[in-house]
């Protein structure tokens, strides 16, 4: 089996400590004051799957537990898909700083790990429909938690499209109806974009997407189609322009994406990937015996 590729490389680590610092600060603003009864003795915590699911959020979580001064020593990889009850790591620390990261971290690898398996399950409902194009999910992200979400979204499997709006030139209605046309929105967008960025435009019907495709869009979204709409709709713009790409979009979810997908679309995105995925159960348990243990130990389950 290929090793998966750790994806954590992506991420830079100034910002993940920027990150772990302001969740940690938002849940510890003043005194800890059950920190305080618990003490600053060295005790080990496992952490615990419970419910399926796909492995996502690591470095998140590391991150947090790094700022408190704990350490985390894995015993599964961040994408594998594990049941219930599953020990996923260990952290070691005093026991104050185990329970001061403790609900933060794990929020962290819950929420991931949601979208993570979401992600991975449109995309193998996807597969096995007989496509090879590319499952996204879109900019509907929860505030302030789009780079763990967007994370967990490769993790999965996923594409995850553009991360902001300085990612891609993407021209909705209201930008259309704003300029005036959509030949006027690209001719402008493309005016400050440059070489370097695509654009697309999302289009409600056949008209609309031969009008992008015809002054230069690299992307057209086919929003909101019906799927018996959509598939005759890319025939036609493909027939005309082989070498646009086609985006379907809107109303696409884990059950239904084997409907949307076909030879002549080559990406679906699914806001419900980030909007509407089921948190993955996580616990942290500080494990104790009746008998005093020396202060590092570990155990085997």
């Amino acid at each position: 089996m290929a090793s998966r590729p750790n994806l954590s490389h992506l991420l830079p680590k100034a910002r993940l400590h920027q990150l772990a610092r302001d969740w940690l600060q938002e849940d510890a603003p003043g005194f800890d004051y059950a920190g305080y009864a618990v003490g600053d003795h060295q005790e080990c915590a496992t952490l615990l799957c419970k419910s399926p699911g796909v492995l996502a959020g690591f470095p998140f979580f590391e991150a947090v537990f790094a700022e408190v001064g704990c350490t985390v020593e894995w015993r599964q990889s961040e994408g594998a898909w594990v049941e219930p009850v599953t020990q996923v790591a260990e952290v070691h620390g005093q026991a104050k700083d185990l329970l001061l990261g403790e609900r933060v971290a794990l929020n962290c690898i819950g929420r991931c790990s949601a979208v993570a398996t979401s992600a991975a399950k449109a995309c193998r409902a996807a597969g096995e429909a007989g496509w090879h194009g590319e499952v996204a999910g879109t900019r509907k992200t929860t505030p302030g938690f789009r780079l763990p979400e967007k994370h967990a979204l490769l993790v999965g499997g996923a594409s995850c499209h553009r991360y902001d709006l300085g990612s891609l030139i993407m021209l909705k209605d209201n930008h259309v109806w704003a300029s005036g046309s959509i030949t006027q929105a690209v001719q402008s967008a493309r005016r400050v974009g440059g070489f370097a960025l695509k654009v697309e435009v999302e289009c409600c019907s056949l008209e609309e997407a031969l009008e992008a495709a015809e002054c230069g869009s690299d992307i057209i979204m086919l929003d909101n189609f019906a799927s018996e709409d959509l598939h005759p709709t890319a025939s036609a713009l493909k027939a005309s322009f082989p070498h646009v790409t086609v985006e379907a979009s809107g109303g696409i979810t884990e059950d239904n994406v084997a409907r949307f997908v076909g030879p002549n679309i080559d990406v679906v995105s699914l806001g419900c990937l980030t909007q509407s995925a089921k948190a993955v159960d996580f616990s942290l348990k500080i494990c104790r015996d009746r008998v005093p243990k020396p202060p590092l130990r570990n155990f085997v389950f």
